[in-house]
Formats: structure tokens, sequence, C-alpha cells
């Protein structure tokens, strides 16, 4: 899947999960910059996009992610 298709996705279920847009949605985008995304609503951010893409995540892969632009490498890896 190509990225252009899934970032608009992610976006729409960070916007479900904290209840806002004030994000700017980049690959070097981690949690710590986004109001309201602690390791509570991560866990709710990462059930939401295994819903979203009908996907499951793995534990070592949840681990792995760095930042955005890894989190849209991951879910691309998915479709391959």
């Amino acid at each position: 899947m190509e990225r252009d298709l899934i970032i608009p996705r992610i976006q729409k279920t960070l916007i479900a999960v904290l209840g806002h847009d004030h994000f700017e949605m980049r690959d070097d985008l981690t949690a710590p910059d986004v109001e309201g995304w602690d390791s509570l609503t991560h866990m709710s951010i990462i059930t939401g996009l295994e819903k979203e893409f009908d996907v499951r995540f793995k534990l070592r892969e949840i681990n792995k992610l760095r930042n955005m632009g890894t989190l849209i490498d991951l879910i691309g890896s998915k479709f391959v």
C-alpha cells in the first residue's frame, strides 16, 4: 500500500482517539510531540490502526516503532 494512502488513514485514527488534530503528520513525529498521546492512548491508537487497516501488529513490531515514519513503513509492509 502506498504511503499517500496510509497517511490519511493514520491521521483519521489519531484524531478519533486523541479527539483533536493539533499535530502535523510528518515522518519524525513522535508521541511526545502530540498533546494527549501517552502510553494509554498509544495502545488505543495501535488498536484503532489494527482495525482501520485490518492487520495485527506483533509486540516486537510495536516496540521497534520510533516515529511516524517507522509506523507508516510497518503498515505498508503488511500489504507487500
